[in-house]
């Protein structure tokens, strides 16, 4: 795995997958117009390196394709993750379920796994400068649209510590730019950031924060992972680079970081402050409303002595966060599998925004199962903000829209195989009549059986003897078509 983003940049650039644009450039809505045109024409990663007004190159749509993504992971294909995911869970199912023999199979892989463990160093490139009089308008943070609040911190990666517990998450939170001290914080009410936040108000307790900016591209990744409550992100990066995470101590706050990170803010939330944040143009392709959160106090600003600001702009996909997502498609399937093991597959396609549509394909044994399978999304972590749900056979190809669409369209009958539920949705859910709360659908795809009340015969699908198809492929050139 990488040591630094500057590692990364240079494979990027060796595997042909970056441009550096040497012109100088406006962080303020140029670099996003630049940006948005590669991102939508499946472009390269873009390095910006005479940006006014800051002397921090931007390296912007580092992740913006299923190489790079999959690069990122230090995997030649996504796939490569999942499989091992999927070893680790049926080794850990063995050592459950199996014999002794079973579970001292399984011991030595728990034992490398415990080597994966997040470690502290005190001496860290993260800390080699520290500004002496912190000042956000150093960075070259992007003003991504027109009707946007202000410049954002796009790609931040929000350190926070339960104040119970004292174990550590990592979320990623976008940040506004107030003035050269502090920013907003747009913790969503579902967030384990802002559930850390809401013990310490309880206790009228000021809430130390720190912000990471780059580092070890896996890092990101991290933290955007769906990952269950309690689970600590660098953990899931360590075991995604196969070498722990080095983290190092901030040098205001009670906080630790990743040692390899380019750029850290560390400060505070003040209980009980509030202020307008908003809005912004967000990957749902429209401008999320203004409201009030929390406000972030900066406190010191430390970096690498060269550093590189790491950002992203979201808009109307495609975009640089589809393959994130789709990153975590793949990583967590074996998981979704593993509660769900009649899932044969399942995609989230680009279009609906990695909330808005789930394709689940399933091995369907009894009637009313694809039912039981859209309740369980729901109630699975960051997918009960899923708005469609639509559940197939596992003959179908959940990536091929047209076979999706026509066996959806052939297969419903709306009174009888749409499920519409009431529950939680996306605070970005801008469709909603109410605020984080609204209606979610489930469509019933598959065959129906006649324990399903179908009365009729079910009719065959029309396919061709594969005896004819065989033929056909031998005689091809014969037929002087193409």
């Amino acid at each position: 795995m990488y040591q630094d983003l500057g590692e990364f940049i240079q494979l990027l650039e060796k595997e042909g997958e970056l441009v550096r644009v040497t012109v100088p450039v406006d962080p303020e809505l140029e670099i996003t117009e630049i940006a948005d045109r590669v991102m939508k024409n499946n472009g390269p990663a873009l390095l910006f390196e005479n940006v006014r007004g800051s002397d921090i190159p931007v390296l912007i749509n580092a992740f913006g394709s299923e190489k790079r993504m999959a690069m990122s992971l230090g995997v030649s294909d996504l796939a490569e993750v999942t499989q091992e995911i999927s070893a680790l869970i049926s080794l850990a199912m063995e050592g459950e379920h199996d014999s002794l023999l079973g579970k001292l199979k399984v011991l030595p892989k728990l034992n490398e796994l415990a080597k994966l463990f997040p470690k502290t160093v005190t001496k860290a490139p993260c800390q080699e400068v520290v500004m002496e009089e912190p000042d956000l308008n150093k960075l070259p943070i992007l003003k991504c649209w027109p009707l946007d609040g202000g410049r954002y911190v796009t790609l931040p990666l929000v350190f926070t510590k339960d104040p119970v517990t004292g174990k550590q998450n990592c979320g990623m939170y976008r940040l506004q730019v107030y003035d050269s001290k502090t920013t907003g914080m747009h913790w969503h009410i579902h967030k384990d950031g802002a559930a850390n936040y809401r013990k310490a108000e309880a206790e009228a307790e000021r809430f130390p924060v720190a912000v990471a900016i780059g580092g070890d591209p896996v890092l990101t990744y991290a933290a955007t992972a769906p990952l269950p409550g309690g689970v600590d992100e660098m953990l899931l990066a360590g075991f995604l680079r196969k070498k722990p995470v080095e983290m190092v101590q901030c040098k205001t706050v009670d906080i630790k970081v990743p040692a390899s990170a380019d750029i850290v803010l560390e400060g505070y939330v003040e209980p009980g402050e509030r202020r307008i944040e908003g809005p912004f143009g967000d990957h749902t392709g429209y401008y999320s409303l203004a409201d009030e959160y929390p406000v972030f106090h900066i406190t010191a600003i430390t970096h690498r002595k060269n550093p590189i600001y790491l950002t992203t702009i979201v808009g109307k996909p495609p975009m640089e966060d589809a393959y994130l997502a789709l990153a975590s498609e793949r990583i967590f399937l074996p998981l979704l599998q593993m509660q769900l093991p009649e899932v044969v597959e399942m995609h989230l396609p680009i279009s609906g925004v990695q909330h808005n549509l789930a394709i689940i394909s399933i091995k369907k044994s009894y009637p009313g199962h694809a039912q039981k399978v859209m309740h369980a999304v729901w109630g699975m972590g960051q997918m009960m903000y899923t708005k469609v749900v639509i559940v197939v056979d596992e003959d179908v190809d959940v990536r091929n829209y047209s076979e999706v669409v026509w066996k959806a369209l052939n297969n419903v009958d709306p009174g009888r195989d749409i499920t519409i539920v009431k529950g939680p949705v996306e605070t970005l859910d801008h469709a909603s009549s109410l605020p984080r709360y609204g209606t979610k659908i489930g469509i019933d795809a598959t065959r129906k059986w006649k324990e399903e009340g179908f009365q009729r015969e079910w009719p065959d699908e029309a396919r061709m003897d594969e005896a004819i198809k065989v033929l056909v492929d031998q005689r091809w050139k014969e037929y002087k078509i193409d």
